[in-house]
């Protein structure tokens, strides 16, 4: 997989001062969570849902959740799982096995050394060479513990498609449990296989009793650590607890009650240091047109040029000119990627991920070998101040966001990202 591999070779080099890195689901965890991007969410019950995963992994998605929970009724789950069974032996029969043991193995390589600066390179991210027709990294999400194990039995051989599975509801009390059962079909399996736990529940939302309960995530997360992909903000539920619904017009961040919960699971999941997981965005709702009531958030100046216009009127037509903003919000409050229930939202989420220029330039410069002992200096677009120690962990982040979204050259930007993604 390789994000921005849905386009053409020579499209890709045109837009890249360094081309986003391949990765496969053996990568190291770390890629992984960075990797996951725009995580597009599908009923398990569809009926063609294998070629549902192959159409959209040729259209740039490299993460699938496959949903047995509140995307389908509660009658359905029995056929939604047999469903599932039919589906992966449909799939893993169009794709190669890895070689025995890959999935464990693999977890402890480490990754190739970055390319140098303006190179690309067709190596993985853990030295294997890059293969043909890659599935998206593929998730299960599931109602109960059981499910779990039940599952990875009856998947049998194919269960080397999967990554993991998406954990609903999650709290200390109610995730252990799932955790439990994860390491339970680890083992029977033999292969590595990641949670993702959504944290959706009104304990958390709730204010008595907010702090109690994200101690109580934090401490369960920390001891299965190597098995926790990235943690799930689940935002519709916190607005139902509320009777709540945000419009297309404004972000979760406009919802305070929302914004509130957000701020407090990035201050105690999302640290910069070895106890923090990457915290994903939560869902944007809308991609239908609809009467707009208020004045559209994106401005002319970026879309000027050329055909550029057209996209923007595309976008404000279908409401995602406040997905595009509600990402902006994202990564700066601490989020990396998005839960997606619509494939028109994929290629906005990765082409606002991409690492711009100057972005790389100010990181590589705090990174230094030099600039160990600390101090400021002047970016090198001579536009704001550098400071070495408070801007290090950004840095750090960033740099591992290129490798896997690329740096844009110094003269792209997101509108070009964009057009190329969607023409793709």
């Amino acid at each position: 997989m390789r994000h921005f591999g849905h386009i053409p070779a020579a499209a890709r080099a045109a837009l890249f001062h360094r081309e986003p890195a391949v990765f496969t689901a053996d990568s190291p965890a770390d890629t992984l969570a960075v990797a996951l991007g725009a995580t597009l969410y599908s009923p398990a019950t569809r009926p063609r849902l294998a070629d549902d995963v192959r159409k959209q992994a040729a259209r740039g998605v490299t993460s699938m959740v496959l949903c047995l929970e509140d995307s389908i009724d509660d009658a359905e789950v029995e056929a939604g799982e047999a469903n599932l069974v039919r589906q992966f032996a449909d799939l893993a029969a169009g794709s190669a096995p890895e070689d025995a043991g890959a999935g464990t193995a693999a977890a402890t390589r480490a990754a190739v050394p970055a390319a140098a600066e303006g190179e690309t390179s067709d190596e993985t991210l853990h030295g294997a060479p890059a293969a043909t027709g890659d599935l998206p990294l593929l998730f299960v999400r599931v109602r109960e513990p059981q499910q779990i194990t039940d599952l990875v039995a009856r998947l049998g051989e194919t269960v080397r498609l999967l990554s993991g599975f998406v954990l609903p509801k999650f709290t200390e009390t109610r995730g252990r449990p799932f955790l439990e059962a994860l390491a339970e079909a680890e083992r029977a399996c033999g292969r590595r296989l990641f949670a993702m736990p959504v944290l959706e529940s009104p304990e958390l939302l709730h204010l008595e009793t907010r702090a109690e309960t994200l101690a109580g995530i934090a401490a369960l997360t920390a001891k299965y650590r190597e098995r926790v992909l990235a943690v799930r903000l689940g935002v519709t539920d916190f607005c139902s607890a509320y009777g709540l619904r945000r419009s297309p017009f404004m972000t979760a961040y406009d919802v305070q009650i929302v914004a509130s919960v957000i701020g407090d699971v990035v201050n105690v999941l999302g640290r910069a240091d070895d106890t923090g997981f990457t915290v994903t965005g939560p869902v944007w709702e809308y991609f239908r047109p609809g009467e707009r009531m208020f004045k559209p958030q994106l401005r002319r100046s970026p879309f000027l040029e050329g055909r550029a216009e057209d996209l923007r009127t595309t976008l404000i037509e279908h409401d995602l000119d406040g997905l595009l903003r509600e990402i902006e919000l994202d990564r700066a409050n601490g989020l990396l990627g998005k839960t997606c229930i619509h494939p028109t939202h994929v290629v906005p989420v990765h082409a606002l991920s991409v690492v711009s220029h100057e972005e790389f330039s100010d990181a590589q410069d705090i990174l230094r070998p030099e600039r160990g002992g600390g101090g400021v200096l002047r970016s090198a677009y001579t536009n704001k101040m550098n400071e070495v120690k408070p801007h290090r962990a950004w840095a750090e982040r960033t740099l591992r966001r290129a490798e896997v979204f690329g740096v844009a050259r110094e003269d792209v930007g997101f509108v070009e990202l964009l057009t190329a993604g969607l023409a793709g």
